[in-house]
C-alpha cells in the first residue's frame, strides 16, 4: 500500500475507473499509467521516491484491476482510453498541466495522447517506459517484410510472439485459464523476469485483467497493421527508458522515436520489462529530473551519446581531464576543446593547471589529488553539482616508478596503486555512476600504457599498475555497454612528457636518481613521439569506441608479441633497460 494515499473513483463512459493519489498537493502532478497485465499497484515502489515533490496519481485503466471491464474489443479503441484519461485528469488535477508516465501499454497509449490535440494544455510532458508508439512497432515490423527480408522481419517480431496468441480467436482464454494462473504468472516474473513481486504485485484478479486487457491488442494492432497511419509529431517533451534486458520488445521498434520527438531524451536501464519495480529509485529520480526540468522552462534538446558516433559529437559536451597539466593530459584537453567540448581541468598542480586553463577558452580549472578518495568525492560532488555530469572523462593522472621488485618499498606501492591504479577506479567509479544515472551515455578513457602488455624487471610495479587499469578497462566496459557508456584503455608506449622527470628509481642514490632520468628523458626526446600526437589518438578512440588504442608502434609491437609469444615476451623481460 502507498503510504498516504488516498482511494478515488472516476466516472468514465459509462465506467467506474480505481485510482489513487498521494504526494504533496501543492506540487506538480504526475499521472502514471499502467500496463498489461498489470494494475495500478506496479508503480506503487516508484512513487514513493516522488511523494516529497510532486502529487502522484494512478489508475486501473478499464479492464484491469479495480475498475470496469467493458465487454468486447469496441471498448477498449484508443479513443475510449483518451476520455478515460480525460476523466482522471479532471477529477484528480483539474485545470492542471500535468506530467504523463507510461509503461508497456500504458506507454503506448501515452504516445497516442502525447500526440493528439486533444490533450494541448493539458499534458506538460510524457515519458515512456518500455513502451513504443504503436505506428513504430508496425513500421519497424513491415518494412522488412516489404523489401523481401522474410528473416530479418521474423527476428524483429522474436520477442513479440505473445502477440499472436492474444490476436488469435480463443488465445486469451486458453493462455490465462488453461497455461497460467496468478501464482504461475508470479512465479514467471520472479524467476525468469527477476522482478520483485509482493502482494501488491500482480492484483489478485489478474487472469480476468489478462483476458479483458487482451482486447487492448484486438482493437488496436490490426487496424494499424492493415492501414498502417502517418506518424504524428508529439505535442509535448518526451523521455524514453529503454530497459536492456527486455525480453518482450525489440530495440528496432523505438528506431522511430527520435523522427517524431525532436529533442527526445532516451535513457537505458539496466534491467527487466518492469524496470520500475526492478530498478524504482533511478527510473523515479529521471521521471523526476525531467518534471523538473519541463516545469522550470525550455527542455534541452536531448544529445544522446552514441558510442563509435565520431569525434564530431564532442562540439558542445562536457569533458574532465586528469592529470590535464602536462604532458598527455594537457594535450588531450586541448584536443577536445579543439573540437569544441568544455574542459574541466584537474591536476594536484596548481601552477600548471592556471597555465593549461590560460590556453583553453571554455574551461575550468580543479585542483585534485586523484590519490586521495576525500578530495575526489569533494571534487565530483562540485562538478555534478555546477557543471553537470560530463559526457568524456580521461582518468590520465599517472606517475611512474622504476626498479627492481626488491628495492621497492611497501610505500612505494602504496603510492603508485593509490595513484595509478584507486585514482582511475575512483573516477570511474565517481563519474560512471553519474553518467548512467543521467541515462544519456558517455565514454571513459582509462590511460594505461604499453607496459600493460609485457612483463619488465624494470618496472615491475608501474606495470603492475597499467595491466590493472587495462583489465579494469576492460571489465568495466563490459558493464557499462547496456547503459550507452564506451570504455577505452589508452595504451601508448614512448612518449616524450615529463614523467620520465618525476620518476622514482628506487634502489639507486639520488645521483644516479639525477643521472637517470636525464637518461630517460633524452631517450624519450629523441624518440620525439608527442602528447599531441597520443591525444589525437585517443580522440579517434572515443569516436570509433575502441576498447583498447594501442599507441606508438613499439606498443603495438609489444602487444603483438605477448599475444602471439608469451615466452619470447618472457626472455625479454629479463633485459633491464636500464643502465648501471
Amino acid at each position: 500500500m502507498l503510504e498516504g494515499s488516498v482511494q478515488h473513483t472516476v466516472a468514465s463512459d459509462g465506467l467506474t475507473l480505481a485510482a489513487v493519489s498521494a504526494g504533496d498537493p501543492t506540487g506538480p502532478t504526475i499521472v502514471f499509467v499502467h500496463g498489461y497485465p498489470d494494475t495500478k499497484e506496479v508503480w506503487y515502489p516508484l512513487m514513493e521516491h516522488l511523494v516529497s515533490e510532486f502529487r502522484v496519481v494512478a489508475y486501473d485503466v478499464r479492464g484491469a484491476g479495480a475498475s470496469s471491464a467493458p465487454r468486447g474489443p469496441a471498448a477498449y479503441g484508443f479513443d475510449r482510453l483518451a476520455a478515460d484519461l480525460d476523466a482522471v485528469l479532471e477529477a484528480l488535477a483539474p485545470g492542471a498541466r500535468v506530467h504523463l508516465v507510461g509503461h508497456d501499454w500504458g506507454a503506448i497509449q501515452g504516445w497516442e495522447f502525447a500526440t493528439s490535440e486533444r490533450f494541448d494544455g493539458r499534458l506538460a510532458s510524457f515519458t515512456a517506459l518500455a513502451g513504443p508508439a504503436l505506428g513504430h512497432v508496425v513500421a519497424a515490423t513491415r518494412e522488412p517484410l516489404r523489401r523481401g527480408r522474410i528473416l530479418a522481419g521474423l527476428n524483429r517480431l522474436r520477442r513479440s510472439w505473445y502477440i499472436l496468441p492474444l490476436l488469435a480467436p480463443g488465445g486469451p482464454t486458453l493462455a490465462w485459464r488453461g497455461l497460467l494462473s496468478r501464482d504461475r504468472w508470479r512465479q514467471t516474473l520472479r524467476l525468469v523476469e527477476r522482478v520483485p513481486v509482493d502482494e501488491d504485485f500482480p492484483a489478485p484478479s489478474v487472469v480476468a485483467d489478462g483476458l479483458h486487457g487482451a482486447n487492448l491488442y484486438r482493437r488496436n494492432i490490426p487496424p494499424r497493421l492493415l492501414r498502417p497511419a502517418a506518424l504524428a509529431r508529439a505535442r509535448v517533451p518526451v523521455q524514453l527508458i529503454v530497459p536492456s534486458g527486455d525480453r518482450f520488445i525489440s530495440d528496432s521498434y523505438y528506431d522511430a522515436a527520435e523522427r517524431i520527438a525532436p529533442g527526445l531524451r532516451r535513457r537505458t536501464v539496466e534491467g527487466s520489462h518492469w524496470a520500475q519495480r526492478g530498478r524504482p529509485r533511478l527510473v523515479a529520480h529521471w521521471v523526476g529530473e525531467f518534471a523538473r526540468e519541463v516545469e522550470a522552462g525550455p527542455v534541452r534538446p536531448g544529445r544522446r551519446w552514441r558510442r563509435g558516433g565520431g569525434v564530431e559529437q564532442l562540439d558542445g559536451r562536457l569533458a574532465l581531464v586528469t592529470g590535464a597539466g602536462s604532458g598527455i593530459g594537457r594535450a588531450a584537453a586541448r584536443a577536445l576543446a579543439g573540437h569544441g567540448a568544455r574542459i574541466l581541468l584537474v591536476d594536484r598542480d596548481e601552477s600548471s593547471l592556471v597555465e593549461v586553463g590560460e590556453s583553453i577558452t571554455d574551461s575550468r580549472t580543479l585542483v585534485c589529488d586523484v590519490a586521495d578518495p576525500e578530495a575526489m568525492q569533494r571534487m565530483a560532488l562540485e562538478v555534478l553539482d555546477s557543471e553537470g555530469t560530463p559526457d568524456v572523462v580521461l582518468n590520465n593522472a599517472g606517475i611512474a616508478i622504476a626498479g627492481g621488485f626488491l628495492y621497492t618499498e611497501a610505500e612505494d606501492w602504496r603510492r603508485i596503486v593509490d595513484v595509478n591504479l584507486l585514482g582511475v577506479a575512483t573516477g570511474c567509479r565517481l563519474f560512471g555512476r553519474a553518467m548512467v544515472l543521467r541515462g544519456e551515455g558517455g565514454h571513459i578513457v582509462n590511460t594505461a600504457s604499453a607496459a600493460a602488455f609485457m612483463p619488465s624487471r624494470s618496472l615491475p610495479a608501474y606495470a603492475a599498475t597499467k595491466a590493472a587499469v587495462l583489465m579494469l578497462s576492460e571489465s568495466l566496459r563490459s558493464e557499462l555497454v547496456p547503459f550507452g557508456i564506451g570504455v577505452t584503455a589508452a595504451c601508448p608506449g614512448v612518449v616524450a612528457t615529463n614523467i620520465t622527470r618525476a620518476t622514482r628509481y628506487v634502489g639507486r642514490s639520488e645521483e644516479d636518481q639525477a643521472r637517470l632520468a636525464d637518461y630517460v628523458t633524452r631517450l624519450y626526446t629523441r624518440r620525439n613521439f608527442t602528447p599531441g600526437r597520443v591525444a589525437e589518438e585517443i580522440l579517434k578512440a572515443i569516436g570509433e569506441d575502441r576498447p583498447v588504442a594501442v599507441i606508438t608502434p613499439e606498443a603495438k609491437l609489444m602487444r603483438a608479441i605477448s599475444r602471439v609469444s608469451p615466452g619470447l615476451a618472457r626472455r625479454l623481460a629479463a633485459y633491464d633497460a636500464l643502465p648501471v
